[in-house]
């Protein structure tokens, strides 16, 4: 009798935080009717050259990242993967604002208006 040997499910390019999955979950509860999921992806923009912006979706792009949430799919684009490995994506929110906030490691830099980031 042989063994199977089954390897490990990939660690995903960024863990979200429970309360970044929370906030997926709210995002889908009052999506637009044909959203598929919650995208991120990281368009050039800003001070420092690339900025996040999470989007919804109506459709999977064939490459990009797709992860499970409790709440719905995030997925994350797949030119941006590169940009985002080791990264924690969690969700804030205080008196003055609310938003998602990223750790990330790859990042050697970010605007002063903390709105870009260069890597």
């Amino acid at each position: 009798m042989s063994e199977t040997k089954t390897r490990p499910a990939p660690k995903a390019a960024v863990v979200l935080t429970p309360a970044a999955e929370q906030r997926v979950a709210d995002l889908m509860a009052k999506a637009p009717e044909d959203a598929i999921g919650v995208k991120l992806s990281t368009p050039r923009r800003g001070c420092s050259g690339l900025a996040y912006s999470v989007d919804y979706i109506t459709e999977e792009a064939k490459f990009d990242e797709k992860i499970e949430t409790p709440g719905g799919t995030f997925y994350i684009d797949s030119a941006s993967v590169l940009y985002l490995i080791g990264s924690t994506m969690d969700w804030v929110e205080d008196d003055f604002t609310a938003g998602f906030v990223f750790e990330n490691p790859n990042a050697k830099g970010a605007c002063g208006c903390g709105e870009s980031f260069m890597v």
